[in-house]
């Protein structure tokens, strides 16, 4: 007897976006997808008919479990859920308004938290199951104006590296996967939550901001974002998925950075992206 198709919920599902592609990417590969965007608008373009689309604010716990509910009683499973959605924050720290930084926060963070949760229970009772997190290689090394968002990241990775432990007893897999430059819209989403205060302390560093959000767009190694969907599609549906993954334009560089004395490497960046 064939086995049946996996079934996918991705959140952050608005095209142009790594979770459009990742849709695209899974689908292909046999799976039932559910895409989810908290404005449906932005799926509409999906034409393949086992791509679900569901209107979902990763923010409401109640729509949350209204969606995966809705999954389960179709389904009867849901096989991957790869937390995608997130969201910039850009900015000096000192900048930030502590309302920006737990906005910040509980999209990056805690809506991880939040779907993992409501979605363990279910792949528990089946003792299978994963769940891939979308995270960055920001978090492993803040940029200036970037340090929020890194911030973070930073507190993403750990959360799903001690799911990774926690989540072994229970037959579920935890994937992490740290991208470096791959075209999205995450730029240009980015630049539109940009707000700088009239009295911030960094005037003449405002234009580099801008420049810094665009560069990582239009850098000569950006990944394509199909290229990078299907690589981690491939990843993750296998039997036994890697626990992290990184790549993408400069994710080699940074596992090198890794290997240097922090300071150093801080001074590194500081020096470059201080002069955009």
């Amino acid at each position: 007897m064939a086995s049946s198709p996996k079934v996918v919920l991705i959140t952050g599902c608005s095209e142009g976006g790594i979770g459009h592609a990742l849709c695209e990417a899974y689908v292909a590969r046999g799976c039932v997808v559910y895409a989810t965007a908290r404005r449906p608008k932005s799926m509409s373009n999906f034409n393949h008919p086992n791509i679900y689309t569901y209107e979902l604010d990763i923010l409401d716990d109640v729509q949350v479990n209204k969606v995966i509910k809705a999954i389960i009683d179709k389904e009867g499973k849901i096989d991957i859920l790869v937390n995608n959605a997130g969201s910039g924050a850009p900015g000096a720290i000192l900048d930030m308004t502590v309302d920006q930084a737990r906005r910040a926060f509980e999209t990056n963070t805690f809506s991880v938290l939040r779907l993992s949760r409501a979605v363990a229970p279910h792949m528990a009772k089946r003792n299978s199951g994963t769940i891939v997190t979308i995270g960055s290689i920001a978090a492993l090394f803040p940029a200036p104006w970037g340090g929020i968002y890194s911030a973070t990241k930073a507190a993403t990775h750990i959360i799903m590296d001690t799911l990774w432990m926690e989540c072994k007893p229970l037959g579920i897999n935890i994937t992490l996967v740290a991208p470096g430059l791959v075209k999205s819209n995450i730029a240009e989403n980015a630049l539109a939550l940009l707000n700088t205060p009239e009295d911030t302390l960094y005037p003449t560093y405002i234009p580099g901001i801008s420049k810094l959000l665009k560069a990582g767009q239009t850098a000569s190694n950006v990944m394509p974002t199909k290229v990078f969907a299907e690589k981690v599609a491939k990843e993750t549906l296998k039997e036994n998925p890697p626990r992290y993954m990184t790549l993408g334009g400069a994710s080699f560089v940074f596992k090198v950075l890794s290997w240097f004395p922090r300071i150093v490497v801080l001074d590194m960046i500081w020096s470059k992206l201080s002069k955009l």
